[in-house]
């Protein structure tokens, strides 16, 4: 009798004990998630081949957009930029030359040149006219009046030509040697843009808010566009990369405000919201802790955190308790 009486208690036991086990969360209606703090990483280079001749972040360093890490060395870089921008004064110059116009003193000086040679025409036309009255009478030879038509040639040849000349300065430059001067003056400015911007490229400036994690490259060496000068690490969105299993997905929304907390923080809770939730299943990752069977499919999201302080840091477990009732604007609506 005893013995029955004992298995009786046992059965009563083991009934209540599953009992238990199948309605324990019954009554709770807290979703509670796991992950880690997690933010965006990036490495940033010289836009440049060049010796380093300054870094000026150290690691650990909070720096701010546009900060300068770190400079090459400029010494052979400045005389070209001094060359460039030489030639591109002179095809200004040239270029305004020529859509002036010629001076009004240098066309009353080919006025002048053309006025002297018409004198001289008309002087050589003279002498060849005495020689030609005198050659009948054997007076001159043969060889004095054709010197004489050949200086007539001559002068009537230069009134043609300073004529011509007067004409050009008149009239004044071709639109063809305009159009080529632009073009040369325009080659020459885009070379000095380029150099600036390699001046410019020089400096290696934070793209973003970050802190400086590592500092890969040290003065005296070689930069490049292939080898990254610093590691930095974003100080802004940081986010709990949690996971969620099926059958709990329902209980979120995007936008929903949710507490977190760290293990290094005991007692502190940070505020933060639901920015993402993935609309592909996964299976399990071995590093989450949850509850379920590790053959189950899970959801990622991503908790976003204000972390104003920078207390956070890259891998750290955290508690994530979404608040059901209170929502905020995702940041996609904040930004709108």
């Amino acid at each position: 009798m005893q013995r029955v009486i004992v298995i009786l208690v046992l059965l009563f036991a083991v009934a209540g004990g599953a009992w238990w086990y199948f309605h324990r969360d019954s009554g709770s209606k807290e979703l509670v998630l796991y992950g880690n703090i997690d933010f965006r990483q990036l490495t940033v280079a010289f836009n440049g081949s060049e010796r380093v001749a300054e870094v000026l972040a150290e690691e650990g360093e909070q720096v701010k957009k546009g900060q300068v890490l770190g400079r090459l060395d400029t010494s052979r870089l400045l005389p070209q930029v001094a060359q460039a921008e030489a030639q591109a004064a002179g095809q200004s110059a040239n270029l305004a030359r020529l859509k002036n116009g010629s001076r009004p003193e240098e066309i009353a000086q080919s006025r002048a040149n053309l006025e002297s040679a018409k004198a001289e025409a008309v002087n050589a036309r003279a002498q060849l006219a005495r020689q030609e009255t005198l050659a009948p009478k054997a007076v001159v030879s043969q060889q004095a009046l054709d010197e004489a038509r050949s200086a007539s040639a001559v002068a009537d040849a230069k009134v043609i030509a300073n004529q011509k000349a007067l004409d050009l300065l008149v009239v004044g430059s071709r639109a063809e040697d305009i159009e080529q001067a632009q073009a040369q003056l325009q080659a020459a400015q885009a070379n000095v843009a380029l150099l600036h911007q390699q001046l410019a490229d020089a400096e290696l400036k934070a793209p973003v808010d970050a802190i400086v994690q590592s500092r890969l490259i040290e003065p005296g060496e070689m930069a490049s566009p292939t080898r990254a000068a610093f590691s930095l690490a974003t100080i802004s969105p940081k986010w709990v990369r949690a996971y969620v299993s099926e059958t709990q997905l329902g209980m979120l929304r995007p936008g929903m405000k949710a507490s977190v907390t760290v293990d290094s923080l005991p007692g502190r809770t940070l505020q933060g919201w639901i920015g993402f939730i993935s609309s592909v299943a996964e299976f399990t990752p071995k590093s989450v802790e949850t509850e379920e069977l590790r053959t189950s499919l899970i959801y990622e999201v991503r908790v976003f955190v204000d972390d104003p302080e920078n207390v956070l840091r890259l891998g750290m477990p955290a508690t994530v308790r979404p608040l059901p009732d209170e929502r905020i604007a995702p940041p996609t609506e904040q930004r709108q």
